[in-house]
């Protein structure tokens, strides 16, 4: 007789994880607004109209992304569920193995459909602006910071995100000093924002001849972008706009034209730079939408102070101030008693200050 009473038990907990996850993202609304959408894009007003056609795109993209992981879930818990009763009723266990790829699917898209229902703040489902400063390290933060950079590159690939670059600043020697960038999709200053703070490396620098251990750090801001604020009031005589060639290998406009613009806010201090658009028009425009999601940013900010809701202040970019490790060096050799064999394994060095640490294994050459 097949052992079935293991697959019934956990095909009905996901039935209840899914109809908990159902009502937490509001699924039937989702739907009924979807079709709300759908009809407004069909309107010649709106389907003319560049502006607001991707907007009504974006909400309609995002509804139905929502719905289309709670439908795929759904469909493989029914799928398993028939799959177990042929199993029962033939006597045949070869569908397990089918049985048990539905439900892992199923589990996935629950999680998914967890972590969206957690990204519900304001500005969550914003598309993320990333701004990476090399700190204490020289040389070595410069490349640290570009490794950073490739970090969230190959991030944004893996999860369907694509990147702009709006301002670069090399460093001396290698790597780059500062950069900035969108990084834009669904969701995405949702998932970036816990990147915000100083991140630190931890290594054998390939810059010092003679392999002596280094310590690097790069601070990481990330900020939502926002079209429009009413809040927001930005007056052309707290301005100063600077112009300027942009740099790069070469071709047309760059370095023949000062189509870069550097936007400074005189109340705050807060300056922006984008020099990646081929005209000052559409450089200017990127960098007014920096500068309004730094002033977002800035006043959600003040807003947390009064409230008393911040745990920190800003801190420098040096030790004792991050909140990331990268630990590759020191290092230790971790017996496996199973084997008998040793690996190397990054030593996990803790201290008050690291809210969240990463150990990258490390095998043995």
């Amino acid at each position: 007789m097949l052992r079935t009473d293991l697959y019934w038990q956990k095909i009905s907990d996901l039935k209840v994880t899914l109809k908990e996850a159902g009502y937490s993202l509001d699924i039937a609304l989702a739907k009924t607004q979807l079709e709300e959408i759908e009809k407004e894009l069909e309107k010649e007003e709106v389907y003319t109209n560049l502006k607001l056609s991707t907007e009504y795109s974006k909400k309609a993209q995002a509804l139905r992304n929502k719905i289309e992981v709670f439908d795929r879930a759904e469909k493989a818990i029914v799928e398993a569920e028939e799959m177990v009763k042929l199993s029962e009723e033939f006597g045949d266990d070869s569908f397990m193995g089918e049985v048990e790829n539905e439900l892992k699917e199923a589990e996935e898209d629950i999680e998914k459909m967890r972590l969206q229902a957690l990204l519900r703040g304001k500005y969550d489902a914003s598309n993320a602006i990333m701004t990476l400063h090399a700190g204490a390290g020289g040389t070595e933060a410069c490349d640290w910071t570009e490794m950073l950079y490739r970090m969230y590159i190959c991030y944004a690939e893996k999860h369907g995100y694509t990147i702009t670059e709006f301002d670069r600043l090399a460093g001396d020697e290698a790597g780059i000093k500062s950069v900035s960038f969108k990084v834009e999709g669904i969701n995405a200053y949702g998932y970036l924002k816990a990147e915000k703070g100083v991140h630190r490396l931890v290594r054998i620098s390939p810059f010092d001849s003679n392999a002596r251990r280094h310590t690097s750090f790069s601070s990481v801001e990330v900020m939502p972008e926002i079209d429009n604020d009413n809040e927001i009031e930005i007056r052309p005589d707290e301005l100063k706009v600077d112009t300027f060639r942009s740099s790069g290998a070469g071709g047309q406009h760059v370095n023949k034209t000062e189509s870069a613009i550097r936007i400074t806010h005189i109340p705050t201090g807060i300056i922006v730079a984008c020099q990646n658009e081929r005209s000052q028009i559409q450089n200017r425009e990127q960098a007014m939408k920096m500068l309004i999601s730094k002033l977002v940013e800035k006043r959600e900010e003040e807003r947390m102070a009064e409230a008393q809701e911040i745990k920190g202040e800003i801190k420098k970019i040096e030790w004792g101030s991050q909140i990331r490790s990268y630990v590759f060096c020191p290092y230790t050799l971790v017996k496996d008693h199973r084997t008998g064999s040793e690996n190397s394994n990054v030593q996990a060095v803790m201290d008050g200050e690291i809210d969240s640490f990463i150990i990258d294994y490390l095998k043995k050459s």
